[in-house]
Formats: C-alpha cells, structure tokens, sequence
C-alpha cells in the first residue's frame, strides 16, 4: 500500500513575528483525492508554540491548502489554518480574518530576503563582521560571482517553486549584496498568503541544504544599505475596470485616516520603522503619501496602470519583509471596502 508523506505546516503564536512550525504526517495515499479536506485535522502541543497553556495544550490543525512537495518522495506540503480545541480560529490565526471569500481582490507580493552567513553574521557574500563591501549600487539585478551572491540558492528555490505549482513569476538580486527578491501573484487574498507561506516554506528547506539562514528582517544591515520590504500590489474589479484617475486616487485616500495607517503599521511587519525612514525608496513610516511611479511613496500607482487609461492595480510599498502576508492582505481589503472610511 502506498504512502503519502504529508508536511503539515502552520504559524506560531511568537511576537512580534511569528515563525513557521511543521511536521509530518504519513497515510495512505488511497485516502487522499486531491482537496484539503480529504486530511485529517491533527494536533499539536499549542504550549511549545505559544499558542496554549501547559494545563490545556491541545491546538488543532486544519488543512487548508495543498501543494506537491518537490523535494519529497510522495510528498505534499500542507498549509494548515490553527484552531482552538472547539474549532474557532486560534487568535494567532491571520488567514481567518480575511474578508474576500468571493476573491474578487488580487494579489502580487514581491518577496525581498537575506541570505545570511551563519559563520560571519552577515549577508552572503560580506567579508567577516566589521567590514563592508563596496557601496549599494552594482547589485541590484547584477551578473557575476563578484556581485550576484546566492543565485545558486535562488535558483534552486524557483524550480522547486515551479515544480510545486506555485505560482512564481520571478525573482531578481536586489540592491545590497547577498539580498534577493521573488514575486508570488494570486487571485484571491487567501490564497496569496497561501502560496507566499508556502514559498517561503520550500525557501527555508533550500537554505538548509546550503547552510544558510533566510533571513526576513526588514534592515539587516544597518547604514546606507537598502532595507528589505514585501511590497503589496493589489486589486479589484473597481481598480482593474476603473478606468479614470478619480478610482485610483479615491481608493488610496482610503488608505489616509489615521486609524487605517495604525492598523497597517500594526501588521506591516517588525522593526519595519528601521526600514520606513524616508530613504532608500521608503516613505516615512509616520507619514502617508502616494503617486504615479513614485517609490518613495506609501503607495505607488504604476505608470503600467496610467498608459491602460487607468485600469489596473496599486502597489504598498509599506509591508517589511517579515509580515505576514495573510494580515497585510487582511487589513488591505479592509481598508478598500471602506473599513476605515471617516
């Protein structure tokens, strides 16, 4: 009888970030038909995790999202939503707070990371602690070993992201030294989040083969040097059929009270004020602003979308490369359907 070796994987309860847990189920593959829910809701011990106290530890796992395990034998990878013992949605849970059951919101995330050197301390490719390469400038998008550190690490986790079906659509080498970037797009909020989780996952794995953290903090290095961001860009039916300036600049105004640049802060990552200082292609993180092409901007409206008589879609530049991507999607479809609205 056949096996399936089924990764449960699912978010902690840590603060201010939280941390992908997982673990392996094995069942018979007979069992499974192609749908999350043909798995079996498992558990795990809530109080390792931050999740549930010692007396009553229980937490329940509950698949929500399957994908082809690449790297595995019969394998899958399974994203897992937490629940309490009664099957509410645990408050660690960010997936269960989306409002887009109908996925009419669409997203693109722009994944920014770190490989980091687990002897030195410092980004891959930096000489030892204390020392610095030359200045930000010829890396972004660069050729050669001098200057595209990692593309072997890179490009291991694309082919196994293409091979998984997750829907990548490419990755560059960012402006400092030993920093990367891939894209994700999705139709539907959730299902974003699923497949940024999950990328990150398969990345987290490549790392390992190679001996190298992945790190997602959103100013690594501090100094002149670029932080890392997860930039949003979204839309809806209003944006992709808008067809006049008025949409776009009403639906980013939406974005301006104080109430819904506090709840996006709020999940737009930690340590993200090191990063939003209104340098290195950032706003201010205690400001708000947006404009055609303008990344020092909280948000961009893309030239692509003005040329298309202004169909098309709006890009946050605010989100940190450690956010989750389920509460940034969360509070964004919050905000356009008027959440925050005076």
């Amino acid at each position: 009888m056949s096996k399936l070796k089924c990764e449960y994987i699912w978010l902690d309860g840590c603060e201010p970030t939280q941390m992908m847990r997982s673990k392996t189920k094995v069942i018979d593959a007979k069992k499974y038909k192609g749908k999350p829910s043909d798995l079996p809701v498992w558990s795990f011990d809530g109080s390792s995790t931050n999740q549930a106290p010692g007396g009553s530890s229980d937490c329940l796992l509950k698949p929500v999202r399957v994908f082809e395990d690449p790297a595995r034998t019969n394998g899958l990878l399974v994203m897992c939503e937490v629940l309490n013992p009664d099957g509410t949605p645990h408050a660690s849970n960010g997936r269960a707070t989306i409002d887009d059951d109908d996925n009419d919101f669409w997203f693109g995330f722009e994944q920014e990371y770190t490989f980091w050197d687990l002897d030195h301390h410092t980004p891959l490719g930096f000489p030892a602690s204390g020392y610095y390469p030359p200045p930000q400038g010829p890396y972004y998008c660069s050729v050669g070993a001098e200057y595209a550190v990692g593309r072997e690490i890179a490009e291991r986790h694309l082919d196994l992201c293409l091979e998984a079906n997750i829907n990548i659509e490419g990755i560059n080498a960012e402006v400092m030294k030993g920093q990367w970037e891939y894209q994700i797009f999705a139709k539907g909020a959730k299902e974003a989040g699923d497949q940024v989780w999950i990328a990150r996952y398969i990345m987290e794995r490549v790392g390992e083969e190679y001996g190298v953290r992945i790190n997602l903090h959103p100013k690594p290095v501090e100094g002149d040097w670029n932080g890392s961001g997860m930039h949003a860009n979204f839309s809806n039916t209003k944006l992709r059929k808008g067809g006049s300036k008025k949409v776009f600049e009403d639906i980013c105004e939406m974005f301006r009270p104080k109430a819904a640049i506090k709840e996006a802060i709020a999940v737009y990552g930690a340590d993200n004020e090191k990063r939003l200082t209104g340098k290195h292609e950032t706003q201010s993180i205690n400001k708000f602003s947006y404009g055609v092409s303008d990344r020092g901007a909280s948000i961009r409206i893309p030239i692509a979308a003005v040329e298309n008589k202004w169909k098309g879609w709006l890009e946050d530049r605010r989100p940190a490369s450690n956010a989750d991507p389920y509460k940034v999607a969360s509070v964004i479809v919050k905000t356009v359907k008027g959440g925050f609205k005076k």
